[in-house]
Order: structure tokens, then sequence, then C-alpha cells
């Protein structure tokens, strides 16, 4: 079930250029306790961004480090206090937050319902300043680090006009410096167990083959299709999140 959870989760990350934490984590949040959901899918979130970053050349990687500097290391900042807080969160509200973001995120991107507010926060603060840039690194880390969603660092990169190609490569870019770090916090602060540790290590490879098989779609697949598979995809598990928390699943 879990190396099946995490290809797919690997060929959406593929196709769209995200989604792999967010589908993977979400998934096995509906059978595991979300804590260790999130700390299962750290390692295979870092094998999978790091099979995607090489989309990026060297000039690339050093603009776009300078670019977005602030962004990250005020990510960084935030995840390490999101993975500290993890052990605190309780099982059955972390899944139906999770769920509620999951919901979220899909109705936003597919404009199903408008959100008050939304597009006013954007207008203000997704832009390109450093103020901004660490006010967004700061609490879009402190949720990625205690959920592994990580929508909100997407979002911004979204509304920052890269191209679909050179999109994918930041994000992955982004998500290997905090997914590496997040591998050493957790050893650190103890959230690794032997078993989820072994199991963590080897779900590797079928996240990585579920990417590979993804990229391949990318290129094929229109861009209605993309969205409709992995926004239909979450829309389930956001819905069997909220009953898993509200204890009817």
């Amino acid at each position: 079930m879990i190396a099946l959870v995490v290809l797919v989760a690997g060929a959406v990350n593929g196709v769209a250029g995200f989604g792999f934490a967010l589908v993977g984590t979400m998934a096995l949040s509906t059978v595991l306790e979300p804590s260790t959901a999130v700390v299962f899918m750290i390692v295979p979130i870092l094998a999978v961004n790091l099979s995607l970053v090489r989309e990026l050349s060297a000039s690339e990687v050093r603009t776009c480090g300078r670019r977005f500097r602030p962004l990250l290391l005020a990510a960084t900042a935030g995840t390490l206090v999101g993975m500290w807080a993890l052990e605190w969160l309780p099982a059955s509200p972390l899944r139906v937050g999770l769920g509620v973001v999951t919901l979220a995120f899909v109705a936003t991107n597919q404009r199903v319902v408008a959100m008050p507010g939304v597009a006013g926060v954007k207008d203000r603060c997704f832009v390109e300043s450093t103020r901004w840039m660490a006010v967004v690194g700061g609490l879009s880390g402190l949720v990625f680090g205690a959920t592994n969603v990580g929508v909100q660092l997407v979002a911004y990169l979204r509304s920052c006009n890269l191209s679909h190609g050179l999109f994918v490569g930041v994000i992955a870019m982004v998500f290997v410096g905090l997914n590496g770090l997040r591998v050493v916090a957790a050893a650190v602060l103890g959230l690794y167990e032997v078993q989820v540790a072994t199991l963590s290590l080897a779900a590797t490879v079928p996240a990585v083959g579920g990417v590979l098989v993804g990229s391949q779609l990318r290129h094929r697949l229109p861009e209605r299709y993309r969205r409709g598979f992995v926004f239909g995809l979450l829309t389930l598990i956001g819905v069997r999140l909220l009953l898993g928390g509200f204890g009817v699943m």
C-alpha cells in the first residue's frame, strides 16, 4: 500500500511539478498517525526533488538562489519550528486540519469558491520584496515543517512568472534544501523510529519511479487533464481526512 501511495504521489509530482508531499502525506495520514506520516515522507520528498532539480542549470540555481534568498532563509527557520512542534500535535485535530487545507487548496485553485480576502492577500503579499518573502517564507516553513504541506510556497512561486520548466526546477531546489535539513532535524529530535526510517528509505524507489513516469506524461497531457487528475485525487484524499478526523471512517 505504501509503495502504491508513493508511486502515485510521484507520478502526480512528475506531471504537475508539485503535489508529491501533499498527496503522499495526506493519503498515508488516512491510515497512519498523521505525525508518523509526516516524518515518513521526508526522505522520499527529498529523493523526488533531487530527481527534479537537475532540470535547472547551474546558472539558474545561482540566479534563483540569489533572487529568492529571503524566502529560503525564512522558510528554513519556520520549518525547524514546525518540526519541533510536530510531536505535540494531536492526531484527530491534525487530520481535520490537513483535510481542510487540502480541500481549500483545491477549491481556490479550481475556482470552485472565492475565498474572502485571498485576492487582496496575494496582491499585497505575493510580491518579490525582502519583507514579504520573509513573511511568506516563515509562515510557509512553519506549516511545512509540521505537516509537509508546502502549497503556500508553491502558490508564491507560481506568482513569480516563471516558465513551467523553471517553476518545476525552482520548487525542487527549495524542497531539496528544506527536506535535507528536516532529515537531520527529525533524527536530532528523535522522531525517527527504526522501522519508520527503514521503510521511508525504501519508499524512495517507487517515489522516484513515479516521478519518471509522470515527467514523461507531463509533455503529452493537456493542461486540463493534468489539473483534473491532480485536483480530483486531492479532493478524494481531503474528504477522507475529514471523515477520519471526525471519527466517521
